[in-house]
């Protein structure tokens, strides 16, 4: 369900899913794209579920202005965010909705700004983001133990270190790395692969359940 191995002809008014993840810093111990893959592993998830879903091609580099001053972070702001995230939907009018799996938080203002648009426009979108109650900001125990599950050949686990976990207002006024000199927000140290199951388990019910309540 690979829309980039697809042709034109293949395509008959399929949903389409996007993975939404970042290239930015996840402490010294996880890949810089840890968002994208666990993003594209949700989409995928969602896709064997759905046989009308196709998969395409993750955005792999959005809104990371948070994590500036570290090396490979990436960012192309929220406001050219937001425009990608609009003019990928509207390219799209030949599906029969699109899906964004977003991966990021630091999207989030992004997103919201596309779905006022969206709403005017009338459009079948559906934007879709983890939500995880008790789960660390950022490169702690709950992306570390979804990793582990996922692709743990390219966990660093002997570099994890524990970090502070601050107010959003914080991180939004100062960014991660006058917070936190490794760039971990919460702690991995006690993370593991069966905890990773466990939420990567809960995450992909609640997307498939958000979008079959939207689907219809």
């Amino acid at each position: 369900m690979d829309l980039g191995a697809m042709t034109w002809t293949d395509l008959d008014a399929p949903i389409v899913v996007v993975p939404v993840g970042s290239c930015e810093q996840h402490g010294p111990h996880l890949p810089l794209d840890t968002d994208t893959t666990i993003a594209t592993a949700l989409a995928d998830d969602l896709a064997a579920r759905r046989r009308d879903c196709v998969i395409a091609p993750a955005i792999a580099v959005s809104a990371s202005g948070e994590h500036r001053g570290f090396p490979g972070t990436l960012s192309i702001g929220t406001d050219v965010m937001a425009d990608v995230v609009v003019e990928l939907a509207r390219s799209a009018d030949w599906a029969t909705g699109v899906v964004f799996v977003n991966g990021h938080g630091g999207n989030v203002a992004a997103m919201e700004a596309a779905a006022r648009v969206f709403e005017h426009e009338r459009r079948e979108v559906l934007i879709w983001w983890p939500h995880l109650p008790g789960g660390d900001p950022h490169a702690g125990h709950t992306e570390t133990s979804l990793m582990l599950a996922l692709e743990p050949e390219r966990v660093r686990f002997d570099r994890a270190t524990p970090g502070p976990i601050p107010t959003m207002i914080e991180l939004v006024r100062t960014g991660v790395r006058s917070v936190s000199d490794s760039g971990v927000l919460g702690d991995p140290t006690g993370a593991t692969a069966d905890d990773g199951v466990r939420i990567f388990t809960e995450l992909a019910d609640h997307l498939a359940n958000a979008v079959d309540d939207w689907a219809g």
